[in-house]
């Protein structure tokens, strides 16, 4: 036996004697001892049950407090979309001028993925297609198998296609609160409303505008919250403009035209009342109308406004004090030019006085008017109207007029009748107003304005004396020339037709044309403004094609249903004839 076995086992056996011994010599006390050590034991025992079962209860209350944050919280957002405060952002209501909603905020929600939690992509792609066809399948697939954390599938969802999603049950798959933004007047008004994207920001209309005030800015920093907005107020009124939007629709229609437009503005304030230009679009669904009806050709669009134009070269004359209402012009015979021939449409071959040069819209003599004025006489008056530059407004879709490079005598002749310079029809609208409302050019608003208030940015124009005299010559066109069917009984129509060859491939075309007609009422003191435009017409009343047979109804269409809403009170006689106004 080795040594250390040896050792071990004599240690072993000196332990058990003195264990012997000692029992022996406490007799009785060792059954007292046994039993104490029981307890002790005992007792630690139930510690320890104790601190477990605490344990396990600290650790399952950990976990479901953890469930209960996670089932509350909104889901991770990952990438370039914005913290849920920031999509769920208000935006103000738009009104018209009585209060009446144009747009306003409803909740809906959008459907998103977070890619590391889908189980199976292929299955998630076929569920999700039972309830909404019309995903772009290998698109979803490629979101689902990204290795991103975060993907939209589809935004703005129904409720019922929420609820039908959600019983599918597929992981990896939730929803994300949003807003959205809705028109109930539909194509309405949508050029003035304008419309916003997917993430509810304006891109056009007055939804840009509103933004380009300050929304977008405190969007992007965080700094929009889900408070209700205070409403933004527009100076258009819902009724009226439903009537124009309705009498432009149909006239395209009826006259088989390429596109037609109007516009009510309150002579006195620059106030828009209503416009509309057609095609146009439904701004809840803005796709549907990207081919066309995103054109405003009111503000956006500019025209060879035509014999319109007259009525700014006669106030041209007569303002400048050269030329007397009284006063006669040579029209028997064409002017040759530059190898151009300036004749008149229907000419009377004779010499004619101002009024039957407006009354017959002669070329020849409104070209001589301006030939007295000179180039850079004529060119100043159309500054001055606003007419060459690019009209100031809140509208952000405004285009720019085009102008001769260098004024030439032959583009002040063809520019004197409404040819070589291309407009925007608000803005020919806005000019005609400084021709009634006493002399005053006042930019034009979408947004609500005092008399007093637009005094303050108005500029001065023209003489009043001549605003009397154009306010007598737009009376005289309306009875007696080619604005007859324009009138309405009791409201004193006065205005100012223009047909235009319309300009196609770079030449003017002799079976198109552009059409206009410009007017103001009750003109014996005019509040407001009314002009039309049609785009290539094939047709018009008793078969023609001119203004006098297509804008001019039009324009008398709009009257006649507006004119009790806008507050213009019609006047009768004794025999309940209309009254007409003498000068």
């Amino acid at each position: 036996m080795s040594f250390l076995s040896r050792i071990m086992d004599l240690k072993s056996k000196a332990h058990f004697n003195a264990g012997g011994n000692n029992n022996t010599r406490s007799g009785g006390n060792g059954g007292q001892a046994f039993e104490g050590t029981r307890k002790r034991t005992g007792s630690q025992a139930r510690s320890r049950v104790a601190v477990i079962i605490c344990c396990f209860g600290m650790v399952y209350a950990v976990i479901g407090g953890r469930l209960v944050q996670y089932g509350m919280a909104s889901p991770e957002s990952v990438s370039s979309i914005g913290p849920a405060d920031h999509l769920m952002a208000s935006r103000p209501d738009i009104v018209d001028r009585n209060g009446e909603i144009l747009a306003t905020d409803i909740r809906t929600v959008s459907l998103y993925a977070e890619p590391h939690k889908i189980v199976d992509a292929d299955e998630a792609v076929e569920m999700l297609a039972t309830v909404l066809p019309e995903l772009d399948r290998r698109g979803i697939y490629r979101k689902l198998t990204s290795k991103s954390r975060f993907q939209w599938l589809k935004r703005q969802l129904t409720p019922k296609q929420q609820s039908r999603i959600l019983a599918l049950g597929i992981p990896g798959v939730g929803f994300r609160p949003e807003k959205r933004r809705f028109y109930p007047g539909g194509v309405t008004a949508s050029h003035i409303v304008g419309h916003v994207n997917i993430d509810n920001r304006g891109i056009a209309g007055m939804e840009r505008y509103i933004d380009s005030q300050g929304l977008a800015d405190l969007a992007a920093i965080g700094m929009t919250s889900d408070a209700k907005l205070e409403p933004v107020r527009l100076s258009i009124d819902l009724r009226v403009q439903a009537i124009v939007r309705d009498v432009v629709a149909t006239g395209m229609e009826k006259y088989k035209a390429l596109a037609a437009g109007a516009v009510v503005m309150d002579v006195h304030t620059g106030e828009i009342l209503a416009m509309a230009s057609v095609p146009d679009y439904d701004p809840n669904n803005p796709a549907e109308g990207a081919k066309d009806g995103w054109m405003n050709r009111m503000s956006n669009g500019t025209f060879e406004m035509g014999s319109t134009f007259k009525s700014f070269t006669t106030a041209m004359a007569l303002d400048s004090g050269k030329v007397k209402i009284t006063d006669s012009f040579d029209a028997r015979a064409p002017i040759r030019i530059g190898g151009f021939t300036i004749k008149d449409f229907h000419g009377k071959h004779r010499v004619l006085t101002v009024p039957e040069i407006f009354q017959y819209s002669s070329n020849i003599g409104t070209a001589k008017m301006a030939d007295v004025i000179g180039i850079a006489g004529h060119k100043e008056f159309l500054t001055r109207l606003g007419l060459l530059t690019r009209l100031e407004t809140e509208l952000p879709e405004v285009k720019t007029p085009t102008q001769p490079r260098e004024w030439k005598k032959i583009n002040s002749i063809t520019i004197s009748f409404g040819h070589g310079v291309s407009t925007t029809p608000l803005q020919t609208a806005v000019a005609a107003a400084a021709l009634m409302n006493g002399g005053m050019l006042i930019n034009p608003t979408f947004l609500p304005r005092t008399v007093e208030e637009a005094n303050e940015v108005a500029k001065v124009v023209v003489k009043p004396d001549t605003v009397d005299k154009m306010r007598y010559l737009f009376k005289l066109n309306a009875n007696d020339g080619s604005g007859r069917r324009a009138l309405v009984p009791g409201f004193n129509v006065g205005g100012k037709t223009g047909t235009a060859n319309k300009v196609v491939g770079g030449r003017y075309s002799n079976t198109q044309n552009f059409n206009a007609f410009l007017s103001a009422f009750p003109i014996d003191d005019p509040k407001y403004v009314v002009l039309t435009f049609i785009d290539a017409p094939q047709t018009g009343e008793g078969g023609g094609r001119t203004a006098g047979l297509n804008a001019a109804p039009m324009v008398g269409e709009i009257i006649r249903r507006s004119a009790a809403l806008l507050g213009v009170k019609p006047k009768f006689g004794e025999d309940g004839s209309a009254l007409l106004v003498s000068y």
